[in-house]
């Protein structure tokens, strides 16, 4: 007989966080704290940096007076730079999270394409999603398509628009300073710093329509599968309604 207690889906899920939880119903710990205060800090910056990365691409509307008595452009910058070193702070801590955190933790560092299992997973998520499947999987974490449009549309693009971002930010500080010397590097691989600044633009993007799609399907998940899905990062529990 299946065993369908929280204790059993949490051993299930401790030995492969990926594969789809096996009770209908119950209670399981997924979100460390850590994790959680990552989730909001993470997406607040990206607000910002979104917002103010927008108006530093496409400029803002003429101030009346002098140049000198408006530095409007120039705190939206600044706003621009402290919100990216938040981003990259924070970035660097979820990677060592991803090392002493549960298995959870680990999941939007790597997609296991070596299994033939999880591609049947991500093609059954496809069918959900598409409303064709007619039973979801419950998973304690990340659906397998999730993890996958995590790790390509959000932890790849974070760490392209750091580099980038730093890179452009090295334009400023000069040759000598640790920024230079840490990114200058990517102005080897394109010397065109146009070049970066569109790659690091169409970055901006491609985060912008993955924040929306996570925002959609976390609320159609909580709604349409039963489970917790919203609540989840914010309490840390994941419950597996009937």
């Amino acid at each position: 007989m299946l065993d369908k207690s929280p204790q059993a889906l949490t051993a299930t899920v401790a030995v492969d966080p990926v594969r789809s939880a096996s009770s209908e119903r119950g209670v399981v710990y997924v979100y460390e704290a850590p994790v959680r205060l990552w989730h909001w800090i993470n997406a607040a910056a990206i607000l910002v940096l979104g917002l103010s990365g927008y108006f530093i691409g496409n400029g803002i509307p003429t101030i009346p007076g002098k140049t000198g008595d408006n530095f409007l452009f120039g705190y939206i910058r600044f706003v621009h730079f402290i919100a990216g070193y938040v981003l990259t702070l924070g970035f660097l801590l979820r990677i060592y999270w991803a090392v002493v955190g549960n298995p959870h933790a680990k999941q939007i560092f790597y997609v296991p394409i070596w299994r033939k299992s999880y591609w049947r997973e991500v093609w059954h998520e496809i069918r959900w999603y598409a409303f064709v499947a007619a039973e979801p999987k419950k998973y304690a974490a990340h659906n397998p398509l999730a993890q996958l449009a995590m790790f390509f549309m959000f932890t790849l693009a974070t760490a392209f628009m750091i580099v980038t971002g730093f890179a452009l930010y090295a334009q400023g500080t000069g040759n000598d300073s640790w920024q230079y010397r840490l990114f200058g590097w990517v102005f080897s691989i394109r010397p065109n710093s146009q070049d970066v600044r569109t790659g690091h633009h169409l970055g901006l993007w491609m985060i912008v329509t993955f924040a929306l799609i996570h925002i959609y399907t976390a609320v159609r998940e909580d709604i349409v599968s039963r489970q917790s899905i919203v609540s989840s990062i914010i309490f840390g529990e994941r419950e597996f309604r009937d």
